[in-house]
Order: structure tokens, then C-alpha cells, then sequence
């Protein structure tokens, strides 16, 4: 059993429409209204099909339904990029049917020895493996020491980012824009929730989440998404204090949901000093522990 799909296209659409008001949408605002957002049959209007049948897809029936009604629901909805990629590997997933389960024993992939050594071979950056369930798969000697209280608190393997940020009593401290990093984190893992309904470890992953976390839950009942391509995440190491750094997620060619993450700073910054300092406080870290 995966993602109860029906209630999450629900969610999205009734959460999207709520956000766009009838003036942001051209429509005269005209008496009282009791529904935030814009009216069922004015988005159905705006999109350019019956009452009766975007009602049906807010309900959460989106199997069968065609890429030019999804575009105009976006348009309508006024979705960006992000968002009407959401709501498409939504209709996929519900017409969708489960894999067949897998083995009990490991379902992380294998990982190519080339891409072991691609990992080593990036010395002066810290870089990590991760796959669609937000499991760090492999890293490199820099990108451990970077994400040293992750894997200090972790208590089994694989280690994982989104438990570490919701359950880790470091993790707010670790990450100084902690309130952001957060949110954005509920919102890429609802894009992998759309986009693997029926994966087991993921739908236990949100469960835990949900259960152990009232941030967790809350922002994740707001139905925003994010993609982590690319950007800017402050840390506040323990053993080298603010570090800035600049991310590019590069997911592999041939690899199903596998995305190495690389950190650098502008050259001549305090944060590239920073990284200097971070790969000498690693290697006294390794003599200590050796």
C-alpha cells in the first residue's frame, strides 16, 4: 500500500486554489464569499471545463486525465514550473499500479565503482550520494566532515537528511536558516512522494516524520513544493564555525534516482576558507579517532 493518492491531489488543488484571489485571477470580486481563494467554478471556468468534471479532479480522480486539461488546471491555478510538475506525476501515479515488492534484505541500489572513485577523486569539495528517498548512499572524506553531526547522531544506516533535519536536536543549531531548510526539505520530499506513490520506505519515512515532528506535519499539510537543483545553504559547523556554500545537484546519467550533491565557495571568501580549514579539522578528527 503507497501514498493514498486521491487525498493528496486533493489537498494540492484545494491548497492552490485557496492561494489565488479572485483579483489576482481577473475575476470581479462580487458579494461575499465563504471560500478563500477563488470558487471551484471559476477555476473550472478559468481552465476552460464543466463544474461537474474539475470537481471531479479535485476530489482526486486524475486518472485518465489529458496533458491539455492538466496545463490549463495549471494556468488556471496559476502554478509555476515546480508546481505543474507536481500535479502531473500526480495524474501518472493514479493510473499508476504498485511495483511488485522488494526484497526485505536491502533495497538501496548498487552503486558503480566509478562513481565511488568520482566521489574520492572530488578532494576539495565536499560531495555526497543520495537517492529519491533522501538516503545518503556514499560521500567523500570532505562532504563527511562537512555533514559530521548527520552522521555522528545517526544510529543506523543509510544515514538520511530529512530525519536528521526534523529529529536531530543539532540539526537547528547546524543549520542557521534552519526554518527554511526545513520547508524546503517537506517540500522535495512531496515531489518524491508524487513521483514514487507506492515505494514503502518512503511512505514510512513521511509516517515517522508526521508522527514524531509537528513542523513536519504541519508544513507538509501546506502541499508546497521544492526541487533542490541548485542554490545557497548556510551551516554552522561545529569545529569550523559559518560556512556559505553553493549546491548543484547533478543527477546521474543511467541511474534511477540517484543525485550527487556537490558544496563550493566563491573563491577568496571566508567560506572557501572555511572549506581549508574543514578538510584540516577532518584530518585531525580521523588521527584522533585512528
Amino acid at each position: 500500500m503507497g501514498m493514498d493518492n486521491r487525498s493528496e491531489v486533493r489537498a494540492f488543488l484545494t491548497s492552490r486554489r485557496a492561494k489565488i484571489s479572485p483579483e489576482r485571477a481577473g475575476i470581479p470580486a462580487c458579494g461575499s464569499r465563504r471560500v478563500a481563494g477563488l470558487r471551484r467554478g471559476e477555476v473550472a471556468a478559468l481552465a476552460g471545463v464543466s463544474v461537474e468534471y474539475y470537481i471531479r479532479l479535485e476530489r482526486g480522480n486524475l486518472t485518465g486525465v489529458s496533458d491539455s486539461v492538466l496545463d490549463a488546471v495549471s494556468r488556471a491555478l496559476q502554478l509555476d514550473e515546480t508546481e505543474s510538475a507536481h500535479l502531473r506525476h500526480l495524474a501518472r501515479a493514479a493510473g499508476a499500479r504498485p511495483a511488485r515488492p522488494r526484497s526485505r534484505r536491502s533495497s538501496a541500489p548498487e552503486i558503480r565503482p566509478a562513481v565511488r572513485r568520482l566521489l574520492g577523486a572530488m578532494t576539495g569539495t565536499p560531495a555526497i550520494l543520495r537517492d529519491f528517498r533522501f538516503d545518503i548512499l556514499a560521500v567523500n572524506p570532505l562532504g563527511q566532515a562537512l555533514y559530521a553531526p548527520m552522521f555522528a547522531g545517526a544510529p543506523a544506516q543509510p544515514v538520511n537528511t530529512m530525519r536528521f533535519t526534523f529529529l536531530d536536536p543539532q540539526a537547528q543549531a547546524f543549520y542557521p536558516e534552519w526554518t527554511q531548510t526545513a520547508r524546503s526539505a517537506v517540500g522535495a520530499l512531496h515531489i518524491a512522494a508524487a513521483q514514487h506513490p507506492h515505494d514503502q520506505h518512503l511512505m514510512s519515512l513521511i509516517g515517522e516524520l508526521s508522527m514524531r515532528s509537528d513542523n513536519f506535519r504541519t508544513w507538509w499539510a501546506a502541499q508546497d513544493v521544492f526541487v533542490h537543483r541548485h542554490g545557497v545553504k548556510r551551516f554552522r559547523h561545529p569545529g569550523v564555525g559559518e560556512l556559505e556554500l553553493t549546491y548543484e545537484g547533478l543527477e546521474l546519467s543511467g541511474e534511477r534516482d540517484l543525485t550527487i550533491v556537490t558544496y563550493s565557495a566563491e573563491v577568496g571568501s571566508s567560506s572557501s576558507d572555511g572549506l581549508q580549514l574543514l578538510a584540516a579539522w577532518a584530518a585531525t578528527q580521523e588521527a584522533v579517532m585512528s
